[in-house]
């Protein structure tokens, strides 16, 4: 028993000497012992400087100053971690029965670097094997080893830098943030909450991974997620796995989107009215790793305006964006800044601005045309846009590289359809152009919010070609080039009455309805020109010929009417003069040709009488009736054998 006492004495005042000894081991000594340790347990270096401190009961623990551990020797020589200061500690108690329990961990200025490449994460710790062989069992394997539970009381990153690299290349980086985590119990929930400064203010995110063991092992898991920032915020319920990929429901929702934007790096991007500067945006996520995003189910509520369907995005630079949507009523009238007057269903508004006012100088930004890349198909059912309204529409999108095409299949617009494609390319200096075919078009609706021409109405149909170049309305509409047609089934032309025209020369005021029309034109350096125009009425005909000007809203056109009965059935014509500006064209009639017509059809009414007249007193003289110059040749050749003949039988005494 004495020999007991003995042994048990020396063991505690042994173990006494060690901890005294530890304690009063100057604190560089200390630190070699402690990263020697951790060299050997983890293969990474650990670099403390300054005094390290320790305690032992009821908390196992160590404060440190600066300090540095190293990171995986695949991911370069930049440290997994590093600090200010450092301070952790573990349960005594826990420890000795085998569990982990960490009481702290805290850190001032700390840098953490997570790196994930070809599915290895720098997080991932091995441990050094020394050179004994470790046994395998019958399938080969190492022998499982029991491990103890490992929980998290408190964790605590103060102003730190989180940096996330996949593959080598940066996918976040974020400064000033002040991160807290805690995991209590083996079976709850680790809830996390971080801050970090954004321009505007500062995002808050609250974060739930209700089973950790199973996320940090591989395995797809819940996770709740809801973040606050300037302008709006984000939440997300759904399953995520390690690599960050991520399947649920999120919804995005805003009250200032530019705020928004701005507090996550992209300032300066301008939102229109209709496209978001409130939004509200639902659906089912999913995000792969290699940075692809599918929204499925998506409703999205942009300003007034409605928009479901769904979209694949694939991050890139820029991003790359397929999308299929269904709207009803979208009002897109204010998305160059300007608002549309009248918005009525399936027509065309009239221009923004009066029509004396010419085309704008202002500068046409179309930045927003780079962007993104790809295609989207939009269908609603009436589209309001800058200076006019489409009604029900089928729409697709294409961006290529700052270039984007508009297909319409069909579209509706002034009451009627539109096929075709409009195209605005602005890789090099901006250009717009189109090739469009037209049926049912309401002609003064048309002309009316195209160049503010009101006389002309009908319902026609047509085809259009155009290309127009500049940075500037009224450089793209003196540019303009190309060629059409129009062919108009009836309509009415206000301002000329040709009843009146024709009549006493008088063209001010009235209307004139016609039966048809139809012209064909081109277009070069913002004129157009034509020389076919063919209008036709009940009792007239007109042609017409000229030239219009697109960029500077002139006219200078001659309209020929030509009534059909006049002039014994061979028509008169009066042609008619069009100039000046599109908001107040001068329009005479040319009375001399109706003056000439009438001066000839004198002239051969008086030389008809006279050879009435002629033919008459020569047909009286020779006994018989003469129609025409060429009978009196015989009638006088029929005289003279007649008074032969009587000459001859007085000669022979004949009666």
């Amino acid at each position: 028993m004495k020999w007991l006492v003995r042994i048990l004495f020396i063991l505690v005042a042994a173990f006494g000497l060690v901890i005294g000894a530890l304690l009063l081991m100057p604190g560089d000594k200390l630190g070699a012992i402690l990263a020697e340790q951790v060299r050997a347990q983890t293969g990474r270096e650990l670099t403390l400087s300054g005094d390290v401190r320790l305690s032992f009961w009821p908390v196992l623990g160590m404060e440190t100053g600066p300090v540095t551990f190293g990171n995986a020797s695949w991911a370069g020589p930049q440290p997994m971690l590093s600090a200010n200061s450092l301070a952790v500690g573990v349960d005594a108690s826990a420890l000795l029965a085998g569990d982990l329990r960490i009481k702290r961990v805290l850190a001032e200025d700390p840098v953490l670097r997570l790196e994930l490449s070809e599915g290895r994460g720098n997080w991932e710790l091995t441990v050094a094997q020394s050179g004994a062989t470790v046994p395998a069992n019958e399938a080969g394997t190492p022998p499982a080893t029991e491990q103890g539970a490992i929980t998290l009381d408190r964790l605590e990153l103060t102003n730190a830098r989180l940096i996330y690299v996949e593959n080598g290349e940066i996918k976040m980086d974020f400064a000033n943030v002040d991160l807290a985590a805690r995991w209590p119990e083996i079976d709850a929930p680790m809830e996390m909450q971080a801050s970090m400064s954004v321009p505007g203010g500062s995002a808050d995110v609250d974060l739930t991974i209700p089973d950790l063991p199973a996320f940090a092992s591989g395995v797809v898991t819940p996770l709740e997620l809801t973040m606050t920032a300037p302008g709006g915020d984000i939440s997300f319920s759904g399953r995520v796995n390690i690599a960050g990929e991520m399947d649920g429901k999120t919804r995005i929702k805003t009250s200032s989107t530019e705020q928004m934007l701005t507090a996550f790096g992209q300032g300066g991007v301008s939102v229109p009215y209709g496209l978001g500067q409130v939004a509200n945006v639902s659906s089912q996520m999913t995000y792969t790793k290699d940075g692809r995003i599918s929204l499925r189910g998506m409703s999205a509520v942009l300003d007034n305006n409605r928009f479901d369907g769904e979209a694949d995005i694939d991050i890139s630079d820029p991003p790359q964006l397929t999308a299929r949507l269904n709207g009803g009523d979208l009002d897109l009238s204010q998305i160059a800044g300007t608002e549309a007057t009248s918005t009525s269903t399936g027509g065309g508004s009239s221009a923004a601005a009066p029509v004396s006012e010419g085309w704008s100088n202002d500068p046409i930004d179309a930045s927003a045309l780079s962007l993104a890349n790809g295609n989207i198909r939009l269908q609603a059912n009436s589209i309001a846009v800058p200076g006019m309204t489409f009604g029900a529409s089928d729409l697709t999108m294409s961006l290529d590289r700052s270039r984007a095409v508009l297909k319409m299949h069909p579209a509706t617009l002034f009451s009627g359809q539109l096929n075709g494609q409009v195209v605005a390319n602005n890789r090099n200096g901006l250009s717009v152009g189109g090739d469009l075919t037209a049926t049912g078009i309401n002609i003064q609706q048309a002309l009316s919010t195209l160049g503010g021409i009101e006389r002309l109405s009908g319902t026609g149909s047509g085809s259009l070609k155009f290309l127009g170049v500049g940075q500037t309305e009224n450089q793209i509409m003196n540019s303009l080039s190309g060629s059409g047609s129009l062919d108009v089934e009836s309509g009415v032309i206000s301002g000329i009455d040709l009843d009146r025209l024709m009549g006493r020369g008088n063209v001010s005021g009235g209307t004139t309805v016609f039966n048809s029309l139809t012209a064909s034109f081109t277009m070069d350096g913002g004129n157009l020109t034509n020389e076919d125009l063919l209008m036709t009425l009940k009792n007239y005909r007109a042609d017409g010929k000229g030239r219009v000007g697109l960029g500077a809203r002139d006219i200078d056109y001659l309209f020929t009417p030509v009534a059909l009965r006049a002039n014994s059935g061979e028509g008169i014509a009066v042609p008619v003069r069009i100039v000046g500006p599109w908001s107040d064209p001068s329009i005479r009639p040319d009375l001399t040709k109706v003056i000439e017509a009438a001066a000839e059809g004198k002239v051969k009414e008086l030389e008809q009488d006279a050879k009435d007249k002629v033919l008459k007193k020569v047909g009286d003289e020779l006994d018989t009736t003469i129609t025409d110059s060429d009978q009196i040749e015989d009638a006088l050749k029929s005289k003279l054998e007649k008074e032969a003949k009587k000459g001859l039988l007085k000669l022979f005494g004949g009666d």
